[in-house]
Formats: structure tokens, sequence, C-alpha cells
């Protein structure tokens, strides 16, 4: 039986030699992810489920990154209830404000998820750890419930599609252009319920980074998960951050694909998706003429220390433009430390930005950085549903660190390779 990388690590969870797209399976669970948000709905299912304790103390991790610090008085009831549920279940990995990351940031960068592992979480851009060769998919809260009492959850055995990834990116275009790339080549379901598996001699030219960027907006093209295959680069970054053993998994040759496609990073532009949806793709230089009031750099998907990197090297020396507000979000503290030890912040203060601590709150128009009726926001997130970030009528435009920088500078939507250039 010829498998891909992802049904092996399926088919080790459920405890079975192998297992075929399309089959329902019980698997067991390495690590459970939840955020304020997520986790009070669950800890409330909690009690249905008659268990003394959660199955396993150690492979919980609870998150209050989403509206904290407590942006109000439903925020912190929702803080407390996790909160205190951490404290009475004994769960080691809780970590609270001022030590807390963006999740899918901070749990790699704690060394939680390793190669091999089975990974859910309350939040649907828990894909992001098919970065590391891990199979991780969001779930609902009910489910989360579920799985912090029994360690175990059913899935249906995803097909995969697979990515042949050659070549190298042009100076200033990165992981996000390449998945703003592959969405709009393939569309928001153009791989529904299926996992994205990359592969090809090109990989060793996408830094951990932008491997994360690709696996975490997996989900926008209808992704279960995403996968990339576990070489040096991924290796070094787990031994570098404490990560467990890792259990490497390498799909057959002649291992069935729903679909190939080959992409060379040398065709990959600047690109920018227009409201509102992340299929809706254009080159970063068509957008000359679009006005902007807001920019956001930060975020799950943008929010590492590579991504500040980007947008300190475009906003170096330069202002903000008059009628821009630049919000530069780190995804956690250590990459906080680090962009300060840089000299990135002072350039985003020179620059005129402001920086905040480690938050969701913009990307999905909860906090610092809702937009009013009319506005448009160039962001580094990875949604631009109406209304996505704050008023119905307002716009965003996903981009990447150094288009949104940019953008930020000149005040509408800029090439930054362009920007540049013309330096």
């Amino acid at each position: 039986m010829k498998s891909t990388a992802t049904e092996k690590i399926l088919a080790r969870g459920a405890g079975k030699e192998y297992v075929k797209p399309g089959e329902l399976i019980m698997a067991d669970l390495d690590l459970v992810l939840g955020n304020e948000i997520t986790s009070s709905v669950a800890i409330k299912e909690w009690p249905k489920f008659g268990k003394e304790k959660v199955f396993d103390k150690d492979k919980i991790v609870l998150t209050p990154d989403h509206f904290t610090p407590n942006k109000d008085i439903k925020a912190a009831e929702q803080c407390k209830c996790m909160r205190e549920f951490a404290k009475k279940e004994g769960i080691k990995n809780y970590f609270e404000v001022g030590r807390v990351g963006i999740e899918h940031a901070l749990l790699p960068e704690k060394g939680l998820v390793t190669a091999g592992d089975i990974v859910v979480g309350a939040d649907s851009h828990t894909c992001t750890y098919g970065a590391l060769g891990a199979f991780s998919t969001g779930i609902g809260s009910t489910d989360m419930a579920a799985a912090m009492a029994t360690g175990k959850l059913w899935f249906k055995v995803p097909s995969s599609i697979k990515f042949n990834i050659s070549g190298k990116f042009r100076p200033y275009v990165s992981g996000k252009d390449l998945i703003l790339y592959i969405i709009g080549k393939i569309g928001v379901d153009g791989a529904l319920y299926k996992a994205m598996e990359y592969t090809g001699e090109g990989i060793k030219n996408l830094s951990m980074d932008d491997r994360f960027t690709i696996a975490n907006m997996a989900i926008e093209a209808g992704a279960k998960s995403a996968f990339f295959p576990v070489d040096e680069n991924a290796l070094k970054y787990l031994r570098e951050h404490g990560a467990k053993e890792p259990r490497i998994y390498t799909s057959d040759e002649g291992a069935e694909y729903d679909a190939v496609y080959d992409i060379n990073l040398e065709d990959v532009p600047s690109l920018v998706a227009y409201p509102h949806l992340p299929e809706n793709t254009h080159d970063a230089k068509e957008g000359k003429n679009i006005k902007i009031d807001q920019v956001v750099i930060g975020s799950c998907t943008n929010g590492r220390i590579s991504d500040l990197k980007a947008a300190a090297e475009i906003l170096d020396g330069h202002k903000v433009h008059p009628d821009v507000r630049c919000i530069i979000i780190p995804a956690t503290q250590r990459v906080y430390k680090e962009a300060m030890e840089n000299g990135y912040l002072e350039i985003f203060l020179d620059a005129g930005c402001v920086i905040s601590a480690p938050t969701c709150g913009p990307c999905l128009g909860g906090h610092m950085g809702v937009l009013a009726k009319g506005e448009r926001c160039v962001s580094t997130t990875n949604r631009n549903f109406i209304g996505r970030m704050g008023d119905k009528e307002s716009e965003v435009y996903l981009a990447s660190p150094a288009t949104a920088a940019a953008s930020a500078v000149n005040g509408v939507i800029t090439d930054p390779r362009e920007f540049m250039e013309g330096k």
C-alpha cells in the first residue's frame, strides 16, 4: 500500500498499518490547543464527560492570545474561566499574559510540537504545524472538550494535493506571496478537506518562517491540513527549540494525489488579495491607486522575527504616510525582545508606527486596530472576509510584511521591489 506522509501519521495515531482517504478513524492525540475564546466554551462542556481529570495535563496548551490584555469585561471573564481551569487541572502549558504569544507562533517556539505529531486546536489555523512535518488541524470547541477528556478524536482521512516547488524567490517576495499565489490559482475551496503537501528541490529555499506562513493559510484554501517534509532546516529548528524526538514520515513513491501542481518560485510576484476573499489576488503593482487608512504587520501568519525584519528593512529611514495608521504586532515575547535587540522597534517608532503586545486582536476585528465604515487596511493577517476587521463596509487587503510596509509609507498599495528600487 503506497501512502502519503499524512496517511502514515494518521495510521500511527490510529494504531493501524495503513489508512485510506475517506476512511473514518479514531486517533490518539499528541497535543490539544485552545485559546481564551474557544477554551471557555470547551470548559463549559467539560462536566458532561464526567471525567475527574484531563487525559494528560502535559498535552494540553491554553493561551489567552486573542483579546488580551483584556479588552473588556467579557474578555476578562473568558480569560478567568481558562485561568481557573488550568490551575484546577494542573495544566503545565498555560501561558499567562506577559509570557503568552500568538498561539501558532508560540507552540513551535516553545518546542511543544514535533514532526509526526497529531495536533488539534480549537482554532482554524492550527494547520500551521504542518511546517514541522506534523498532522495538525482545527476543531470546534465541543471537540476540544472531548479531546481534553479522552485524548482521542474521530477523523476522516483526507486525500492529498501535491505542490512541487522549484526555484528561488525574487527579492522582497516571501512565503506569504507564495500561499496567496496558490490560493489565487486553486481557489478558496480548491483543497477542500484535503492535505496540501509540499515537495521539490525548491523547499530548501523556503525558510522555516516561510513554511509556517504557507501551512498557516492552508485552511484558506479549504484544506484539512498542510505538510512539509522534514529536512535539515526543520530538524535544526526542532533542535534549537528543544522539541522532543521527531518521528519523520515521508510519502511513498507512487502514492496517490488528487492533483499535482508545479510551481517555480521565480514566477511568484508580490501579491495582494483584494476584498473579500483570499483567492482574489492581484500583483501588488496594480494597487497604486488604492488609498489605504491602516496597515497591520503581525498575526499568527506573519508576526515572526523575519517578518519584522522585512518590514524594518522597508521602513528604515522612512515615515509612515500621515493618513495611515501602522500597527506592528510581534507574535511572541521572544520575537518582541529579538526585534528590540536588532533595532527594529526603534526603526518602527521612528517611522511613526505603534507597537503592540502579542495579540490576535485586529485580525478578527477584536481590538488594537478595528476598522470604521469605509476604511481600508493592508494586513499581513490571513482573512479578508466582509467585516473581518471591523465594519462590514470596511476592506482588508492581504499582503506580505514587505508589501504592507511599503504601502504604509506611500499611503497606497505598493510593490516593495519598486519601492526599494526607487529609494
